[in-house]
């Protein structure tokens, strides 16, 4: 469960949509009212949504698999880094690099470069290096940091991806829906949220509406994350017991 309630979306804005001369005639259905030509999102529909979208990224969460968060817009890069970098989940927070998902190996390619940079500096190669081409070194590894640092850990690609704001990340949203991987995002009355498998109506403009979204979806993957690591504690536990029991079985049956 999302742990959110009513008022606290309220308190945090999340219904506040777009002008109503901006709507998207799809989400309609996500649409409790109309005032003063602004657009009023169903705070009722918000939690059942995000009820189902925290289900979700808790199981997927809960089998070992990443979720890669995507958020370029000014207001939603800090909440985001803040909130995913805790739980070791990938995220993208500068410009979305095109081809990022459907040529994964390209990206790949860019992170190993970026790693032996570093080798570079550990293995004594770096002190071989003159100044030029030291400096040429630095300023490529800062710029591969910037595109690729936060993902450099995403050996392969995500499970899922979830994004805020799927107009300024439509090309984030069209690469994972050509690779069929689903989608988790929050859609503010101006979007189409037939093309989100998971679509959240909600203020995707407001850094509160964004953070209290965030709280839940993270919070939820980390209590997937703990699961995964209580059944792995469990079964490690009682592996050893199960061994036991079978050595006792074979030597009661060698007794026989």
């Amino acid at each position: 469960m999302s742990k959110v309630n009513f008022d606290s979306l309220l308190e945090a804005g999340v219904h506040f949509g777009h002008l109503k001369r901006k709507w998207n005639p799809a989400m309609a259905p996500y649409i409790f009212d109309e005032k003063k030509g602004i657009h009023i999102i169903d705070l009722n529909k918000t939690i059942a949504h995000l009820d189902q979208a925290c289900a979700a990224m808790k199981q997927i969460a809960k089998s070992g698999k990443k979720v890669l968060f995507v958020a370029t817009k000014k207001q939603a890069k800090e909440i985001i880094t803040d909130r995913v970098a805790p739980i070791n989940m990938p995220y993208v927070t500068e410009r979305w690099s095109g081809g990022m998902l459907t040529n994964f190996q390209t990206t790949r390619k860019s992170i190993r470069k970026m790693v032996s940079i570093d080798k570079m500096k550990t293995d004594g190669t770096w002190e071989t290096l003159n100044k030029r081409e030291r400096l040429f070194k630095t300023r490529q590894r800062d710029k591969l940091e910037k595109t690729f640092g936060s993902i450099a850990d995403m050996t392969r690609q995500p499970a899922a991806i979830f994004i805020v704001d799927i107009l300024k990340e439509h090309i984030a949203l069209a690469e994972a829906k050509r690779l069929g991987i689903p989608t988790f995002a929050m859609v503010d009355t101006n979007s189409d949220p037939r093309l989100v498998d998971f679509p959240i109506p909600a203020n995707d403009d407001a850094t509160k509406s964004i953070a209290i979204i965030l709280d839940a979806i993270c919070g939820s993957i980390k209590e997937g994350l703990d699961d995964r690591k209580t059944t792995a504690t469990k079964d490690k536990d009682e592996a050893p017991a199960a061994a036991t029991e079978e050595v006792v079985a074979k030597v009661e049956e060698t007794k026989e």
